[in-house]
């Protein structure tokens, strides 16, 4: 499966050739671009849920910041966390 940027909030794959600037929002949904979410760093389960050792905590994961270390995460076109498939499964449990 192909790897590409695909933006945390609604999942849409973005179509970024050029570099991802702190005020950049997803023309899908708006929302902001340069965040600790759509990073590679972002592991929630890391110190300051950051892989990379030296950047400073940010509080809103979700949020633009001016962390020197951004860079853009590339996932696969099917990927979902295990929240979103342990949620689509009960679903499937109880529908009717």
């Amino acid at each position: 499966m192909s790897r590409m940027k695909c933006c945390h909030a609604c999942k849409h794959a973005l179509d970024i050739a050029s570099k991802i600037g702190r005020k950049d929002v997803c023309p899908h949904c708006r929302a902001d671009l340069y965040c600790c979410s759509n990073c590679s760093f972002y592991d929630p389960s890391a110190s300051k849920q950051c892989r990379e050792p030296v950047a400073d905590a940010v509080k809103e994961k979700g949020k633009a910041n001016f962390c020197d270390y951004f860079r853009f995460a590339e996932r696969s076109g099917n990927d979902e966390s295990e929240a979103e498939r342990s949620r689509k499964q009960l679903e499937d449990l109880f529908k009717a």
